[in-house]
């Protein structure tokens, strides 16, 4: 072997020695084996911490969270994302100049646009495994071309099978299968208390399929800036369940996966969410669906009634243990009511044997029944009297009819009439008689008889179940006391007589609802009361 290779053959030993050795030392020293940054970070910075040891009640909150997850894995397949819009041509605005024809080209900006698309966005949830879907009716109202959206991002074009404004409910049917209904509850056995989940599509397509949970706040709510109608029935499930625009439709599920109500509106200065939520109840929503499905509208009866919540003072009228019911306080003399023998101011207590508590319930009880169906009416009377009528129901007029009296006033009755206006400081009022040229003056249809209210005292009993006159609230004319015609000062504090304090006394009176035109309320003031 040359010199030259036993040379390299020493280096080499010397390289492979030294890299043995540095090995050894890095081992020993525990020295990082690599510079990758990623490798850096497998050992823990920081020493792991145990789950700290609960005690065993809050099992109960690890079972409500699991709870939770097992509705939301359950019932998410069913709701949908709702897309609606609606195309509209464009008429000339305001602030559009009128060109004269042949000078369209020296105006460009003033060109004639093409038709504006609306569009808007909601919730729903499916029903039926078919592809029939319920929304609300403010999503879908109008709208040219309804899409649905899955929670697989599947979309379908859906046809809007039928819609209740009154309600706010529509359903929808897209051409699908094998899709996942929800279970639909029973919104009148929850609780105010429960605990709901909302699920939905807030604030559109960001945040869809979104979750939300919160209680019952309340039952029964009426909303009054959504009534767009005197047929609306207004009976929300109110929630603080956190719902939003978009919402609209979704829905508010209780702890066992069951739909008690459909998300609809909220209670906000700003328009997002600030805590109350309200849902149409399912049992209501239930029997619009049914009859959408069927028939593709809803069948509406009524008795020919106007009614309202039961008072305190109502209920100490009828003799009733409790503040219940629903009082009549106008109708028309041929109404399927007035037939039936049903009077004004009579409080409904019961409906085919079932408990009457507020008007809503009293609404869908009759509703939603066949016109010519009979009704079986209970109601309570002056004394804790109790009567029981049958009542054939009507169908539901496009317009509630008025009362118009139609005698007219003798003439010796006017003579008997005084002019000046008398004080009843016992009902804290004072009245004036009607003469024909009163009636005439004050638009009440001719005939009209009665003592008209000149003044409320806002000290008095009346105040707030009787109004003062004004340019825009003519007077309220009082027809009759505890069933007594009233047409002068001495018919009045005839009717007057044995009133003592506490007593709460019934008012028959005529209001004018247009020209010549009046309707007939029932009114109970509590003598010695005061607001």
């Amino acid at each position: 072997m040359s010199s030259r290779s036993l040379n390299w053959l020493k280096f080499g030993g010397l390289v492979g020695a030294a890299f043995g050795l540095g090995l050894l030392v890095a081992g020993l020293l525990d020295l990082p084996r690599t510079g990758n940054a990623q490798e850096a970070t497998v050992r823990n910075a920081i020493a792991v911490v145990a789950p700290p040891k609960l005690p065993p009640t809050v099992q109960s909150l690890q079972n409500l969270s699991d709870a939770f997850a097992a509705v939301v894995d359950a019932v998410r397949p069913s709701v949908v994302y709702i897309k609606a819009s609606k195309t509209e041509k464009v008429v000339a605005g305001r602030n559009r100049m009128q060109i004269p024809p042949g000078f369209e080209r020296m105006f460009p900006q003033q060109k004639p646009q093409g038709p504006e698309t609306q569009r808007g966005t909601g919730s729903g949830f499916v029903v039926s495994t078919d592809g029939y879907i319920l929304t609300n009716n403010h999503v879908v109202a109008d709208a040219d071309q309804v899409i649905v959206r899955l929670l697989d991002r599947r979309e379908f074009k859906a046809t809007v099978v039928g819609a209740d404004p009154n309600t706010d409910v529509a359903v929808l049917k897209i051409e699908a299968s094998n899709l996942t209904p929800v279970a639909l509850g029973n919104s009148e056995t929850s609780r105010i208390g429960d605990w709901v989940l909302a699920i939905g599509n807030p604030l559109g397509e960001g945040l869809t399929f979104t979750v939300t949970s919160g209680i019952i706040s309340a039952k029964g709510r009426r909303l009054d800036g959504l009534q767009n109608s005197s047929y609306n029935i207004s009976d929300f499930i109110q929630t603080d369940a956190a719902i939003n625009p978009g919402n609209s439709g979704g829905p508010l599920l209780n702890v066992r996966g069951e739909v008690i109500g459909m998300n609809s509106a909220i209670a906000s200065e700003t328009g997002f969410y600030s805590g109350y939520g309200f849902a149409v109840p399912m049992n209501l929503v239930r029997l619009v669906m049914n009859q959408l499905i069927t028939d593709g509208k809803v069948h509406r009866a009524a008795m020919g009634v106007a009614i309202g919540e039961a008072s305190p003072k109502d209920a100490k009228y009828a003799g009733l243990d409790e503040v219940r019911g629903v009082v009549i306080s106008s109708m028309t003399d041929d109404s399927p009511a007035a037939k039936a023998g049903l009077e004004l101011g009579d409080v409904i207590i019961t409906v085919d044997g079932t408990r009457i508590d507020r008007v809503s319930q009293l609404q869908q009880l009759i509703g939603f029944r066949r016109p010519g169906e009979l009704a079986t009416v209970e109601v309570a009377r002056k004394g804790g009297v109790k009567k029981t009528y049958k009542v054939r129901l009507q169908a539901l007029p496009d317009e509630p009819k008025l009362a118009i009296a139609d005698r007219e006033v003798p003439e010796e009755d006017a003579a008997e009439k005084g002019a000046e206006p008398i004080s009843m400081d016992k009902l804290g009022l004072s009245v004036q008689a009607l003469t024909a040229e009163l009636v005439k003056e004050i638009g009440y249809p001719a005939g009209t008889r009665g003592l008209m209210v000149t003044s409320v005292d806002e000290n008095g009993p009346a105040y707030g179940e009787l109004w003062n006159p004004g340019p825009s609230l003519p007077p309220a004319i009082i027809t009759d006391v505890e069933g007594k015609a009233v047409q002068s000062e001495a018919d009045l504090r005839n009717a007057l007589k044995g009133v003592k304090d506490g007593d709460v006394l019934s008012l028959k009176v005529l209001r004018l609802t247009g020209p010549k035109t009046s309707t007939k309320l029932v009114v109970r003031i509590q003598i010695g009361a005061t607001p």
